[in-house]
């Protein structure tokens, strides 16, 4: 069935290409009618006719008009789009819900109940705006994964399948040869490295073990992301070894057991799952942790027009605003740091941890990390007992909980900015920072501005800005729409001083 391409700009996107401009990879592909097949922006092949090409804002929208991923550039490969955090309607809302594996999990149902939105009305908005429907993007989005673990790996390709989420082994070889025009084995042959066979890892070690590369866009400011990590790291929760960071994160099926390693244009992950259908979950989840989706040139290039900042972007150009791998621990941390210091918030946590986390399983052991952050239940039933400071914080922290456990608070990245801060500051104890400081590292949002936190006003100060709420605000009104990446350069250079949690 061929499909007509959503709405781009012809002209920007045809000088992306012809530039080979690598800024644009996962912002959309090219499809070439004389070759049958679609490209990343910056594919090195020879740049084809203007008349050839028809641009698509998504692969999926390119399988279904009938094009093959190129066997060269490898478009699967690439970081997604910004966009999908800088816009907040319902489609993009959709596509972050389905990078998190929501459709695997949930179904096309599970997927609109979420956005508010009957099957049929939200399938017209996708197809409208991204070209495809949820189950075809849910099936690019399976593809990239099993590509991934197929040139990265030496699982089984049955293993494959499952742990990329296909329903079963027929569906996983007819999506490969379709997206690649390969079969799973001539995939994995092609993506090894030249002399040997797919490198070996943990994966030939230990069933449930995964290793594999995460790209990012550059520059990638990725050991910011871990200093930042490292300075709140709770113990037996986490762990930091020189620039490599780990920890245990609860997932759909079990916990799993991750270490990270920043590169300059990649993340090095290696994981022990409890079951592998939970790693396109797992994935993710690191992908908003790290922010990898960013597009730092053009963010970097926005701030440094201003001579303020300048020399704070070119100290740590790429700075990238850190997500979360458990949005409910999230809302613990935000509430438990709220007017205290880095330290204290630590300290509160780390009790709560000690008291209520759980061991982990035998598969997730192995990373030196012991144990899990606890559930929203169990939070909910011990908080008043286990936690300690004002009464206020530990109802409110207790209540919060409840709200989650119970399923009236949601907290994925589905939800709308106004709609998941204006549900927190429902809960009586929760106000303005805490809603939005969870807002940011949940929903990746980047623009957001804390102008009330007091290492926000400091960091200003130290870099010559207007360190008053009011003033604050009027001058990063030039800086919309990445206030968040203004509010990180701010934090970093109020480093010695910072109080966010």
């Amino acid at each position: 069935m061929h499909m007509s391409p959503v709405a781009l700009d012809f002209d920007a996107c045809y000088a992306a290409v012809a530039g080979r401009d690598r800024r644009f990879d996962g912002q959309f592909v090219t499809a070439v009618r004389s070759t049958g097949i679609y490209c990343r922006p910056s594919c090195p092949a020879l740049t084809p006719k203007a008349a050839n090409c028809t641009f698509y804002p998504t692969s999926a929208a390119a399988h279904l008009a009938g094009y093959r991923a190129c066997k060269r550039c490898l478009p699967e490969a690439v970081p997604g789009s910004p966009a999908w955090n800088l816009r907040e309607d319902v489609a993009a809302r959709a596509m972050r819900l389905i990078g998190a594996g929501t459709v695997d999990r949930e179904g096309v149902p599970g997927l609109a109940r979420r956005l508010g939105y009957s099957e049929r009305q939200l399938g017209r908005i996708l197809v409208d705006e991204l070209g495809a429907g949820a189950l075809a993007l849910a099936r690019a989005q399976r593809a990239q994964t099993a590509r991934h673990l197929l040139v990265s790996t030496t699982m089984p390709a049955s293993d494959v399948a499952f742990a990329a989420g296909f329903s079963s082994i027929r569906q996983f070889n007819d999506t490969i040869a379709e997206v690649f025009a390969m079969t799973p084995t001539a995939l994995r042959a092609s993506g090894a490295p030249r002399g040997r066979a797919a490198s070996r890892g943990p994966a030939s070690e230990q069933a449930g073990a995964i290793a594999l590369r995460l790209r990012a866009r550059e520059p990638f400011a990725g050991g910011e992301i871990v200093t930042w990590l490292a300075a709140r790291a709770i113990g037996g929760l986490e762990r930091v070894d020189a620039s490599a960071f780990s920890r245990a994160i609860a997932l759909s099926h079990g916990i799993a057991a991750v270490a990270l390693e920043p590169a300059v244009d990649h993340v090095g992950v290696s994981a022990r799952l409890t079951h592998l259908d939970d790693l396109p979950e797992l994935l993710a989840r690191l992908r908003r942790l790290f922010d990898l989706d960013a597009d730092p040139m053009t963010v970097d290039v926005a701030l440094a027009m201003d001579p303020a900042l300048a020399p704070s972007v070119s100290a740590a150009p790429g700075l990238r605003v850190p997500g979360t791998v458990d949005p409910f621990e999230m809302l613990v941390r935000a509430i438990l740091g709220q007017q205290v210091t880095v330290a204290s918030a630590r300290t509160a946590v780390q009790g709560l941890v000690d008291e209520l986390g759980a061991p982990l399983p035998e598969a997730a052991r192995g990373t030196g990390v012991e144990r899990a952050f606890p559930t929203p239940t169990v939070v909910a039933e011990n908080a008043e007992r286990v936690v300690r400071g004002p009464a206020g914080r530990r109802r409110a922290l207790a209540a919060a909980a409840s709200a989650v456990a119970e399923g009236t608070l949601v907290l994925d990245a589905g939800r709308t900015l106004a709609d998941l801060t204006r549900d927190l500051e429902a809960i009586p104890g929760i106000g303005p920072w805490t809603s939005h400081y969870v807002a940011l590292r949940v929903l990746g949002r980047p623009d957001l501005l804390l102008t009330g936190d007091s290492a926000v006003r400091a960091g200003a100060a130290a870099l010559g800005l207007p360190s008053a709420p009011r003033d604050l605000a009027v001058y990063a009104e030039r800086h919309r729409p990445w206030r968040s990446y203004l509010m990180m350069h701010l934090w970093r250079a109020a480093a010695p001083a910072r109080k966010e949690p």
